[in-house]
């Protein structure tokens, strides 16, 4: 039995389905980010007339023989392109942009599931995100890891409300066997 008068007013009725909607549009946004940048990534790594083409700007435009820090650059670019660290970055993030979309269809669905997948897809990646915002600072960083915790909060506080509600809405009910004793 759940008190409803603690509960915070954005986990009652309209305005949790309106969240958890709102939720699985984030996430399919960002699903839809890492698809086009997971598709431009794997496709980059097999053009290589946009390198060709890259270095010959840079030869002509930026007199690459007078600069060694654009030499340099364009090396490690090259040596990203031939290592295969686009390719397997590439194929991370339509592997990730797939995760994403099922979770945000299925929590837009109000499955269940969903809401459990995306709790622990979202909490797995905190510590990351606090790694990274240690290391580099910026509000960009401090404003993904308000959201995700926000999301997880909330989706945890939409679960344990439902399965309160689903062992309060159940009582027993007493059936005859026909047996006389």
């Amino acid at each position: 039995m759940t008190n409803r008068a603690h509960e915070p007013a954005i986990l009652q009725g309209a305005r949790r389905v309106r969240y958890l909607k709102l939720i699985a549009l984030f996430k399919i946004a960002k699903g839809a980010l890492l698809l086009v940048l997971g598709v431009s990534l794997l496709f980059l790594n097999a053009r290589t007339r946009w390198m060709d083409a890259l270095s010959d700007w840079a030869a002509d435009e930026i007199l690459l023989e007078h600069s060694k820090a654009v030499a340099y650059l364009l090396q490690k670019l090259q040596a990203v392109l031939a290592g295969g660290t686009l390719h397997a970055t590439g194929l991370l993030a339509l592997f990730y942009s797939a995760v994403l979309f099922t979770e945000g269809i299925g929590v837009y669905m109000q499955q269940r599931w969903a809401e459990l997948l995306m709790i622990f897809a979202t909490a797995g990646l905190i510590p990351i995100e606090i790694r990274h915002l240690w290391h580099r600072p910026g509000l960009v960083g401090a404003l993904i890891l308000l959201a995700n915790c926000f999301i997880v909060w909330f989706l945890y506080r939409v679960l344990k409300r439902d399965k309160a509600d689903t062992h309060v809405a159940q009582p027993r009910e007493l059936v005859e066997t026909g047996v006389d004793g």
